[in-house]
């Protein structure tokens, strides 16, 4: 992928604004051994079995690593039907005191329409994208900075929201977050090689399925879908396993190290991708895509960030075995 097309996606930390430097040990959570109530009730039971991973058609990035197609097997699992809601992670925040990066460095991104008002505390922009800006007391508590509220939103995505705060979360709640291969075995809903979760085509009868950029992007959103920013995580029809918002909305840390491949030919079960990086897979695209700039709301495309990076439109969902 380009800079740039980097950066429309979600910006990493030291692309401009100046950060401070602390310790990305994160507090400690409280782990279980069974999935917390929170969570259960939302997990899909998945049968698991052999799917075509990837994808090779002319509007993706080959530089992203997407292909090529090739057969990969998932056993048994189970995958919240569901991205995190804010009504969830402070759930988790209130019982266990954890401290989010974003409020450890004291800021996150925010995008450029977003802001409260021209007196926003900025302390910079993304390099890659001057649309990003970093917003001193941005956290998932305070999407847009301070005087901003999750009150309204509590049924929206968790977003500000780390790898480092996404895996915290899951210590605490007895889950952890699916493989890449996972999430698109559980993303494509049985399809096999569809464009969309849903399909080959975008708005089947004229109906919006998903959360993403209309108009020209950075500076018009239309809003045609009804939103310029997250949606509930309830929002729009659930793909063929039950799963919502697997195309837009936020973008979601996978559990791999990010690697462009090449990607193994031959079937393997249960792939983890590399065994270093310094990338974490992202998949799933974000309200900010767009068809003429990254179009990564696609079921085949990922992207990648580092594991302590957070932005406006960055969240999660999880995953746990079958027991």
């Amino acid at each position: 992928m380009t800079e740039e097309q980097a950066g429309c996606c979600a910006p990493g930390r030291g692309g401009g604004a100046a950060t401070h430097d602390i310790s990305h040990e994160a507090p400690k959570a409280t782990s279980g051994t069974e999935v917390h109530d929170l969570v259960r009730r939302d997990l899909v039971a998945l049968d698991g079995g052999t799917f075509r991973m990837g994808t090779e058609v002319g509007d993706g990035f080959p530089e992203d690593g997407e292909g090529p197609v090739r057969p990969v097997t998932v056993n048994p699992f189970r995958i919240s039907r569901y991205t995190v809601s804010n009504s969830q992670f402070a759930a988790f925040v209130d019982e266990t005191g954890y401290v989010t990066e974003a409020e450890r460095f004291g800021w996150s991104y925010v995008f450029h329409l977003l802001l409260p008002g021209k007196d926003a505390p900025v302390r910079g922009t993304s390099d890659r994208a001057p649309w990003w800006l970093g917003i001193d007391g941005a956290t998932w508590k305070a999407p847009e900075g301070p005087g901003s509220s999750i009150e309204a939103r509590l049924d929206h995505p968790v977003i500000h929201v780390s790898w480092n705060d996404a895996m915290a979360f899951c210590a605490w709640s007895g889950t952890r977050l699916p493989t890449e291969a996972e999430w698109e075995y559980a993303a494509r809903g049985g399809l096999d090689q569809k464009r969309y979760a849903w399909g080959d085509d975008l708005m089947p009868g004229g109906k919006h399925r998903c959360n993403i950029w209309q108009g020209k992007f950075p500076q018009r959103n239309t809003k045609a879908d009804g939103y310029l920013s997250t949606a509930p995580v309830d929002t729009y029809e659930p793909n063929g396993y039950g799963l919502y918002n697997v195309s837009g909305n936020v973008w979601e840390w996978c559990a791999d190290w990010f690697g462009f491949g090449p990607h193994p030919t031959e079937n393997v079960t249960d792939p983890t991708g590399p065994a270093t990086g310094d990338s974490r897979v992202m998949r799933g695209g974000s309200y900010l895509c767009h068809k003429s700039y990254c179009n990564r709301y696609r079921v085949g495309a990922r992207s990648g960030n580092t594991p302590d990076s957070s932005t406006g439109n960055m969240g999660f969902r999880v995953a746990a075995g079958v027991r």
